[in-house]
């Protein structure tokens, strides 16, 4: 089948909510893909951040074809061996409590939804409201959506779910000011990343501290793309001033698989109880081992101090190019602001034609979110190909 009958196929029997750009890929290696063709393509995305050590990873791929020669499904009413030793390294690696094993991110922010509410009415709120940041974007399921500012505004979807606000991005004061009696939780990034990569100023992560500890309310970060050592960290709160009560993850953790996770404090973790969530795949045990063997590669200090050198490599790189104005973000998620009249999805599509795949957030940003075992070379050829991709646009 050719490409041309695959967007056939694709224009008659897939609902069209995607924009897809024209190459099928049917091969991956570490940093790299190669097309229906035989092209080879540098991935600077990674899936949006889901490959994160590199596409079929070996080690993820025995752990999966070992689990799922051996059992593959059974449900949440039995005990199995990887969904228990998952939860004990995700508890054990950040906030020391109890998690819950969802099958995407949004689901994840879905349980931490669930328990800022049910906490906030087991402390008398009625009403309870959620703050989050303009620009934040947490999901597309009806909690995280109301959650998500800039989509919760569609008339189409409506009626949003009720109890959600948001302040200006990094507006401390407002911030302080919108965390109230009626507050369950304050819900942020601590990087936005479809946005185009903004991080949360230290001045911002403690004001929203310190107001939820002021009004009893929670602490959630999400962590779906920063988290499982994007950032150099293997999780982005850890270079920040602030500790969550809650944290989700998702995307890198499986490795390519899905699977999503709420991981809570020990007072947050006795919130929920049998019958408040449930997921039916969740915590699978084929994914649970993807999720393990990740875990394993990624929470290395040598590996995640390699992120932070190879982060400033690529930062000082696209610094250096004409048309780039500003490199926004932390260790490996980096988002490229580029000259006034340069329009981003016109790059994006010139690199992808160059062989190198980024995505456009915004107008005027690029995206970059390469795999965390990329090497130095393979840097200065994406930072080449984004150079002579602009070289070629203002010369047009």
């Amino acid at each position: 089948m050719n490409l041309a009958e695959l967007q056939a196929l694709e224009r008659r029997y897939l609902i069209q909510t995607y924009r897809r750009s024209p190459v099928e890929f049917v091969r991956g290696e570490g940093a790299l893909l190669w097309d229906s063709g035989g092209r080879e393509y540098l991935d600077f995305l990674a899936g949006i951040s889901v490959c994160s050590v590199g596409h079929c990873n070996p080690a993820v791929v025995e752990a999966v074809r070992e689990q799922s020669g051996r059992l593959m499904h059974v449900s949440n009413l039995f005990y199995t061996g990887p969904m228990a030793r998952l939860a004990e390294r995700l508890s054990e690696s950040s906030l020391g409590g109890r998690v819950f094993l969802s099958n995407s991110g949004a689901e994840a922010n879905e349980c931490a939804i669930k328990i800022a509410r049910k906490h906030a009415h087991r402390r008398g709120i009625e009403a309870p409201e959620i703050v989050s940041f303009e620009g934040d974007f947490h999901g597309r399921t009806y909690g995280a959506l109301a959650a998500t500012p800039a989509l919760a505004v569609n008339p189409d979807l409506g009626p949003m779910l009720p109890g959600f606000l948001s302040v200006p991005l990094n507006d401390a004061a407002a911030l302080r000011d919108a965390v109230g009696e009626r507050t369950a939780a304050v819900l942020v990034e601590p990087i936005q990343g479809e946005s185009g990569v903004h991080p949360v100023t230290d001045e911002a992560l403690l004001a929203a501290r310190e107001a939820c500890d002021a009004a009893g309310s929670l602490l959630i970060l999400d962590e779906i793309q920063t988290g499982i050592g994007r950032t150099g960290s293997l999780w982005a709160y850890e270079q920040t001033p602030v500790r969550p009560d809650l944290l989700t993850s998702a995307k890198a953790l499986g490795g390519g698989l899905p699977v999503g996770a709420c991981v809570t404090s020990a007072e947050a973790g006795e919130v929920l109880e049998p019958g408040d969530h449930a997921s039916t795949f969740g915590g699978g045990a084929v994914v649970a081992a993807a999720a393990l063997a990740v875990l394993k590669i990624v929470d290395d200090s040598s590996l995640l101090r390699r992120v932070r050198e190879l982060g400033a490599e690529l930062r000082d790189g696209l610094l250096a190019l004409d048309g780039v104005v500003e490199v926004r973000g932390r260790g490996l998620m980096l988002g490229v602001g580029l000259e006034e009249g340069i329009d981003s999805a016109t790059v994006c599509g010139d690199l992808l034609e160059r062989g190198l795949v980024v995505n456009a957030p915004e107008p005027r940003t690029l995206r970059l979110l390469p795999p965390l075992t990329v090497d130095s070379a393979q840097i200065e050829r994406a930072v080449a190909l984004i150079g002579g991709s602009l070289l070629s646009y203002a010369a047009r």
